[in-house]
């Protein structure tokens, strides 16, 4: 009974900090990464919330933690919560899958501690960065890091780019929506108000940038869709 006892405990340890970690997270996901039954893991839930745990129910969509509950002390600016969502693309593509397996429950740690609304920019981020095999071993510009507050946040950007093949540069106003990295640079994938649709630019191509206030309206399709619609 003490082995099963420790291994409840371990468990319930587990799920708060995979309800930390999420925004939302339904039992069926809960019952598959504990390898449990559902029903043991109500029994979990009630028994996390009869000890304290101020954990909400929504209906049809899964549980979450009240806001506000979360591990003290540690915090993180966004911006410091971003570049670790940026390693972790580059470490899952590491051969060693020990080494992959060990970070990323560190990294799992590291987001249960983050406020609701970083957490969920965070969230975003990892959904709109894509790496390749060739990923790059030093940065080609300064505005990764602008890049992603400005793609979570939803804000317009103006930029100086650079033509291809010319000194000659022009201003555009886009959207940012995606950040790719392939052949040793780094790539933004954004709507591009003067031409009128989805474009790619070379970060190291970008010679200016500046973060405007004014918001633009999310962009229905994910990654993924786009990548499909790039082939078309």
């Amino acid at each position: 009974m003490e082995g099963n006892d420790t291994k409840r405990i371990s468990r319930l340890t587990a799920i708060i900090t995979q309800l930390q970690s999420k925004r939302l997270i339904t039992s069926t996901a809960l019952a598959k990464k504990f390898n449990v039954s559902i029903r043991t893991i109500y029994r979990d839930i009630r028994a996390l919330e009869q000890s304290g745990v101020p954990i909400l129910t929504e209906e049809g969509k899964g549980y979450t933690l009240m806001e506000g509950y979360r591990i003290p002390p540690i915090m993180f600016t966004e911006t410091e919560a971003n570049a670790l969502i940026t390693a972790e693309q580059l470490v899952i593509k590491n051969k060693d899958t020990s080494f992959v397996q060990e970070y990323m429950k560190a990294i799992e740690k590291i987001k249960s501690v983050l406020r609701q609304n970083t957490k969920d920019n965070t969230e975003l981020l990892s959904n709109r960065i894509a790496i390749s095999e060739g990923y790059p071993s030093e940065s080609t510009s300064n505005y990764l890091s602008s890049l992603q507050l400005a793609l979570t946040n939803f804000n317009l950007t103006k930029i100086e780019y650079q033509k291809p093949d010319s000194t000659a540069t022009s201003e555009r106003i886009i959207e940012p929506f995606a950040l790719l990295s392939t052949q040793g640079n780094w790539l933004l994938v954004a709507w591009c108000r003067l031409r009128n649709s989805f474009r790619l630019f070379r970060l190291d191509r970008i010679k200016k940038l500046e973060v405007q206030d004014e918001k633009f309206e999310p962009h229905p399709i994910t990654l993924q869709e786009y990548f499909k619609l790039s082939q078309n």
